[in-house]
């Protein structure tokens, strides 16, 4: 009986494992897993290049995940700090730019200005809006690659003149139109690299402008032809106070890749202000592995450029304007408060003025692209009018309009940090400082040289502050 029992019980457990083993063998698999790093752009970035041959361009600033602005918070007053009333007590915005040696120095209403975008890259009408904005708003905006445009200079009450290694459209008479001249070193998208112009970009008027032939791809140098090192700059920086008689400041333009010694030397070499410029910034067109893998975020760049400026006894002396991914009041707030004199913007701008507008976004997809990419920017071919020579997509800017809503957008900025400010108890922008802020991760702590948030810890430097 006993023998019987057992028998059964084989037989029941052999039965259970034949049913387990086809109930495995039949169970499917779960989806099939892809590689982090060989994510699917990343997979058909290779098929393209072994299809083509050439390596990719295309426009606007790096798409990559890197710690920015969103990564710090402000410490608003509750007990220990004490806020002012937003309706009743005033914060001050106003800022001078180009304090050192100019004769006239610029004066702006709001700490935010615009960069250098060149006509080319944009339509006339774009630089148009660019200018009638920035003079409705009280602030500067700055001309860029390939000259200065009659239309730019006729409405903008301040215009700063990009001095470029390429020296396209360069003229000592429109130095002597400009309100400031900056000294374009390096660019946050490209820092030692040259920028491009796609030959369907260069019509007639641009050609003529740059001293080009129509219609062949340009690509600007990555440095300038007649200086090797701050010496040089030295000499040239003496060479152009001399043409406008000294009345104007010198900026010195510097892409994010070593600020501390990049800011040092600028103002060794007798810069009025310092403009900083982070990888988030971006271009008109280069090549992409430029724009994702050189330089550093413009979180990583603003405290060593600053360190750099009381290392040598000069902070606020010369000015710092910082750029590259700036998007809203809290940015702002947040560059000031770690040390910069104002900020200047560039993608944003074009937005407001109507770029990468979804009304055109079937006309965007017909280019491959979307509402918002930013990959048709050097193509010429932009549906809403901004980055092309086509005649017919300039027609849909309307200058004076998207002027207005730059306008609007630079005053909704100025009212955000304004709003920030003064829950810290600040009277001025200018007076937020590190001590106001706290960082989400200990990669923004680092880079800011602010206290991890809920501790006192500032990494690599350790607690109790900086």
């Amino acid at each position: 009986m006993v023998r019987r029992v057992r028998c059964t019980i084989l037989i029941l457990i052999m039965l259970l494992r034949i049913k387990v083993h086809d109930m495995t063998t039949n169970t499917p698999r779960t989806a099939p897993r892809k590689a982090d790093t060989f994510d699917d752009y990343t997979l058909s970035e290779i098929r393209r290049a072994a299809a083509t041959g050439i390596y990719d361009i295309r426009g606007a600033g790096a798409k990559r995940k890197v710690p920015n602005f969103d990564d710090l918070l402000f410490l608003g007053a509750s007990m220990s700090r004490y806020p002012l009333e937003g309706y009743r007590e005033k914060c001050e915005t106003s800022v001078t730019l180009g304090t050192r040696y100019a004769k006239k120095p610029i004066e702006l209403k709001i700490p935010i200005t615009i960069a250098g975008m060149s006509f080319g890259a944009l339509s006339g009408p774009a630089k148009e809006a660019l200018g009638r904005g920035a003079t409705l708003a009280g602030t500067s905006t700055t001309t860029g690659d390939g000259g200065m445009t009659p239309e730019e200079r006729g409405h903008s009450e301040q215009l700063v003149y990009q001095y470029l290694p390429s020296r396209y459209g360069m003229n000592p008479d429109d130095l002597r139109k400009a309100d400031a001249i900056e000294v374009v070193v390096g660019q946050g998208a490209k820092p030692g690299g040259g920028g491009m112009l796609l030959g369907q970009k260069i019509t007639d008027r641009v050609a003529e402008m740059r001293t080009l032939p129509k219609g062949i791809d340009q690509r600007s140098a990555c440095r300038h032809p007649d200086w090797t090192g701050p010496d040089d700059l030295a000499i040239k920086i003496l060479e152009l106070r001399e043409i406008t008689n000294w009345q104007v400041p010198i900026f010195i333009k510097v892409g994010g890749a070593r600020p501390y010694y990049d800011t040092a030397l600028a103002v060794k070499a007798g810069a009025d202000c310092v403009v900083l410029d982070g990888m988030q910034g971006g271009t008109a067109a280069t090549q992409e592995v430029f724009i994702e893998h050189v330089g550093q975020p413009t979180l990583a760049c603003i405290r060593p450029a600053v360190q750099a400026l009381q290392d040598m006894g000069m902070h606020r002396e010369v000015q710092l304007v910082l750029s590259g991914g700036i998007r809203n009041g809290a940015d702002v707030a947040k560059a000031l408060a770690l040390g910069a004199d104002a900020v200047s913007i560039g993608t944003a701008a074009l937005v407001a003025i109507g770029d990468n507008d979804p009304q055109w976004e079937a006309e965007y997809n017909e280019l491959g692209s979307t509402a918002g990419a930013y990959d048709d920017w050097h193509e010429g071919n932009d549906p809403a009018g901004i980055s092309t020579q086509n005649p017919d997509l300039m027609a849909r800017v309307d200058p004076v309009a998207a002027g207005r809503r730059l306008a609007n957008y630079l005053k909704v900025m100025t009212l955000e940090a304004q709003t920030i400010a003064r829950a810290c108890g600040k009277n001025h922008v200018h007076n937020l400082e590190p001590e106001d802020l706290c960082a989400l991760t200990i990669e923004a702590a680092a880079m800011a040289k602010v206290p991890l948030a809920g501790t006192d810890w500032v990494p690599g430097i350790g607690s109790g502050g900086i």
